[in-house]
């Protein structure tokens, strides 16, 4: 029987922004225990037509379902949990959080149409748990939203650090700093690996503190002369106490717009955050306060077509207009594929001469991810012996990877979506497993790009697509003129024709060159009329659009 053996396995989150899933393994081969970290989603786009959400491949998970002794989610963000009311119910394990987690899944719950009861078995920051072979501690960390947590995860191997998402920030605003002391100490224990962060791996310095951003908007805010509106993301409730305070110091009313907004708010004054902070006023509210004397926050920092500011922006919100001379703060970062979105917004505020300030423009964002001297110091704390780069896109984990070289650390090691890394048991390595994949959230449904018909979609989405219904006797005789529809196809040809003559006439160019007898196998009959719409249209068109055939038989 082969040797106990402590691996690493990301199913998401790596190589890419988003999707947070990563396992740990301790065991022989065949027969590992497994600890999931995180269960992230990551949003569709438009090379996913209909989609909605992206998650990381649950098969193997699903193979192992009876090995997993518990899940741990690190903090409250969407690429690190909201996977749970899609696919927890495949797994139905243990789950693991604080306690600001804990009520966010409970208040998204009740939200959700047919969401399982998940229950979540509360931890507090600094303790530390048994979840079956691993033993993990729960420290806390920086970040934009509270109770964001790192990973002591102790094994029989040794002590592994799982950063989660972090940055350092000794005025944070909401939550706890960043436990250097507990790194510090954990770095003198002995730390085998540490999986950590790359988000900003590229970015020189440290990030500014969430008490220079208050500063800022309490700035801007004292030097408008109308409205203010505010877009971050609903999450940041750091961010929602700076955008209140700074509201509040400039004697103005704060409105919140957006439902998500609205849960984070309740979730974190359940908990006990935002309390020093004036009363947030709902969006009916808005229309009846002067225009000097409101700060509007809002939701749609990435564009996003459904939120208030993209709404707002089109002139499409029922409760929440602006006027020339307003001015909309996008207290947030593009992150990476929405920019054509955020552009889209932009352009149609400057329509309606709104003035738009960026973080381009001042100190309106900082980022909750560590910058290079960040990185530098964790290295200096924990003196891991393996650094493995993760959460990032390629030229993030290829930075980190190189600042980790250059900190010393002996062993550096790539991985992606679906790779296997042995950090103690046998030589440290990583490999291709073949395990990395994404399903797809449509609707209600869920299943691969292939089971839910994305890849046709998106050819449809570029060809259009034709529909040809014909009635055939037994003896092999076209009955009555055939039925055709056509989606997506353009009305006429450059010579003015009509582009249903031209599918018509492909079909009867298909019937006169097939005998009698060959027109009574209706699958030949079907692919010739298919292969010679298709060829009638390119002729047309230059392109090739999807072609249905239905026979009738009669």
């Amino acid at each position: 029987m082969s040797k106990s053996e402590l691996v690493f396995m990301p199913l998401g989150g790596v190589g890419e922004i988003g999707m947070n899933m990563a396992l740990y393994g301790v065991g022989p081969e065949g027969d590992k225990r497994w600890l999931i970290v995180d269960f992230g989603v990551a949003f569709a786009h438009e090379a996913h037509p209909g989609a909605d959400l992206i998650f990381a491949d649950m098969r193997f998970l699903e193979q192992e379902r009876d090995r997993i002794d518990g899940l741990v989610i690190t903090h409250g963000h969407e690429d690190h949990f909201g996977a749970l009311f899609s696919l927890w119910e495949r797994l139905d394990v243990p789950v693991y959080a604080t306690g600001f987690l804990a009520d966010l899944v409970e208040a998204k719950g009740e939200h959700e149409h047919d969401a399982p009861d998940i229950p979540v078995i509360r931890v507090e920051q600094g303790a530390r748990v048994q979840i079956g072979a691993f033993n993990v501690e729960f420290i806390p960390v920086s970040h934009s939203i509270p109770e964001a947590n790192a990973l002591a995860i102790r094994t029989e191997h040794g002590l592994v650090l799982h950063s989660g998402d972090w940055k350092l920030d000794d005025r944070p605003g909401v939550g706890k700093s960043t436990d250097i002391a507990r790194f510090i100490e954990l770095g003198k224990e002995g730390v085998l690996a540490l999986i950590c962060d790359s988000t900003n791996a590229l970015s020189e310095g440290s990030s500014i503190s969430e008490q220079d951003v208050e500063e800022e908007l309490t700035h801007l805010i004292g030097q408008a002369k109308h409205r203010v509106a505010v877009t971050t993301f609903a999450s940041n409730v750091s961010r929602v106490q700076a955008i209140a305070r700074a509201a509040r110091a400039n004697d103005r009313q704060c409105v919140v717009v957006g439902r998500a907004l609205w849960r984070f708010i309740e979730v974190a004054q359940e908990q006990g955050y935002l309390e020093d902070v004036p009363e947030f006023l709902s969006e009916q509210d808005y229309g009846y306060l002067p225009r000097d004397k409101v700060v509007a926050i809002l939701t749609g920092s990435q564009g996003e077509k459904r939120a208030a500011l993209a709404r707002i922006a089109g002139g499409e919100h029922p409760s929440v207009q602006f006027s020339k001379g307003d001015q909309v703060i996008m207290s947030s970062k593009a992150i990476p594929g929405n920019e054509r979105e955020i552009n889209e917004v932009i352009n149609n505020l400057a329509r309606q001469d709104v003035t738009i300030i960026t973080e381009r423009d001042a100190r309106v964002h900082v980022s909750g991810h560590p910058k290079r001297d960040d990185l530098r110091k964790m290295y200096e704390w924990t003196q891991p012996s393996i650094a493995v780069p993760v959460h990032g896109e390629e030229m993030h984990l290829k930075a980190h990877a190189g600042l980790a070289r250059a900190m010393g650390v002996k062993e550096v090691l790539h991985v992606r979506n679906g790779w296997m890394a042995r950090l103690a048991g046998g030589m440290v390595k990583s490999w291709d497993e073949y395990l990395g994949g994404r399903l797809y959230k449509d609707g209600s449904l869920v299943g691969t790009f292939e089971e839910m018909g994305i890849q046709e979609r998106r050819k449809l989405s570029f060809v259009g697509h034709i529909a040809v219904a014909l009635t055939v006797s037994t003896k092999g005789e076209i009955l009555g003129r055939p039925q055709m529809a056509l989606a997506g196809i353009p009305d006429r040809n450059k010579k003015n024709r009509l582009f249903i003559e031209i599918v018509e006439a492909g079909i009867y160019g298909a019937i006169k060159g097939m005998p009698a007898k060959k027109r009574k196998d209706i699958e030949v009959l079907r692919e010739a009329v298919r292969r010679s719409v298709r060829s009638e249209v390119h002729q047309h068109w230059a392109k090739k659009p999807t072609v249905a055939v239905m026979i009738n038989l009669v």
